[in-house]
Parts: C-alpha cells; sequence; structure tokens
C-alpha cells in the first residue's frame, strides 16, 4: 500500500505542471489569443499549447484552408505519380538490359520489327498497281462511249452508268490503299524511333554502370 501511495504520488507531481495548460497562437492580423481550449481564430495558424507558466509542452500545425487542402492534394497526386513513373521507368530498364547485351542486338530487332511493315507495303502496292490497271481500262472504256464510237451510244451520251460507278468504286480502293501506305511508312517510323530511343538509353545505362564501377 505504501509504495502504492509513492506511485501515486510520483504520477501526480508529474502531471501537476500541466495542470491548467491553456492553448496560444497569434492569429493571421498579429494578436495573441489564449484559451483552456483552442480559441477561435488560431484554426489556420501555427497553436501552442502551454503550462501556467509559458513551457511549450506541444506545437500544433495549422488547419489547412480549403485551397491549402487542395494544393496539398494535388501535390500529394504529383508525388505518387512521380513515384510511379520511376517505378516503371526501373522496370523498363532492367528490361532492357535483361533484353539486349548489346547495340547490335537491337538494331536486328529493329529490323525485324520493321520487315513485316514493309512486307505489307509491298504487297498493298502491288494491289495498287492493279487498281491503276483496271482504272485505265475503264477510261479506255469510256473514251470509247465519249468518242461516238459505241454504235449504241450517240456521240456526247457519255458512258454507261455502270461503268462510271465501277471506276469510282477502283478509285476508291486506291484511295484507301495509299492511305493504308502512309499510315504503315508512319508505323515504320514509330518503331524506328521507339528502338533509337531504347538504344540511347542502353548506351546510357551501361555508361553508368561503367562509370560507377
Amino acid at each position: 500500500m505504501k509504495r502504492q501511495g509513492l506511485i501515486l504520488l510520483a504520477a501526480a507531481s508529474l502531471a501537476a505542471p500541466f495542470a491548467g495548460a491553456a492553448y496560444k497562437c497569434v492569429n493571421e492580423k498579429g494578436i495573441t489569443l489564449i484559451g483552456d481550449t483552442p480559441p477561435d481564430g488560431c484554426e489556420h495558424v501555427k497553436m501552442y499549447e502551454v503550462t501556467t507558466t509559458g513551457h511549450v509542452i506541444r506545437e500544433i500545425d495549422p488547419t489547412p484552408t480549403a485551397e491549402q487542402a487542395k494544393a496539398y492534394a494535388a501535390d500529394a497526386d504529383r508525388r505518387r505519380a512521380a513515384e510511379r513513373a520511376a517505378a516503371e521507368q526501373k522496370r523498363k530498364d532492367s528490361a532492357l538490359l535483361n533484353t539486349y547485351s548489346n547495340e547490335a542486338e537491337i538494331d536486328v530487332a529493329r529490323e525485324r520489327n520493321t520487315e513485316p511493315i514493309r512486307s505489307r507495303i509491298k504487297t498493298t502496292q502491288q494491289r495498287i498497281d492493279a487498281v491503276n490497271k483496271r482504272i485505265k481500262q475503264i477510261d479506255d472504256e469510256m473514251e470509247f462511249y465519249t468518242s461516238g464510237k459505241s454504235k449504241k451510244k450517240k456521240k456526247g451520251d457519255g458512258p454507261p452508268p455502270g461503268l462510271v460507278a465501277d471506276r469510282e468504286s477502283v478509285v476508291k480502293e486506291r484511295e484507301s490503299l495509299q492511305a493504308s501506305i502512309r499510315d504503315a511508312e508512319k508505323e515504320i517510323v514509330a518503331v524506328k524511333e521507339r528502338y533509337d530511343a531504347d538504344k540511347a538509353r542502353f548506351n546510357e545505362l551501361k555508361n553508368a554502370n561503367s562509370a560507377s564501377r
């Protein structure tokens, strides 16, 4: 019992200096505010919990305003995005170093990935050549009608509607094929740019590893 009493007495003596602790701040207008509870006007400035003798027990950070909270959230989003980007770059770097051992292998991979696109372009161009021949045939037939050589048509009557529609159809096909070739050529450029970027990054990583060693 005596020991328990001593413990209670010691606890009371430790708590005594903090009895009657107050909250204090200097508000945004430079006015000092003190209260038994956090005073109104201390929300957005640093506040201190102090003893009756003025000793600071702890500092209390201000509550952020709506604009500050929004800025903090945006900053946190940027940090998280940067961390994700760094992690993704680290993953790509690791894959790059594990896939290739030298620049020549990157060049081989680039050619291997552009070859199928070139084959598509070649096949498409062959189809365009065939379409051009068909257009030439149709134009020759239309000239037959427009020149008045046809016994069924008088000069100036023009070619049959079916022949006109046929020409419009093959012309549209040619336009579509030409657009396909343009897209394929852009695809080749994109593939080359991607592998050129990989090669530059590969050399950068290799040089950095050599420097660190």
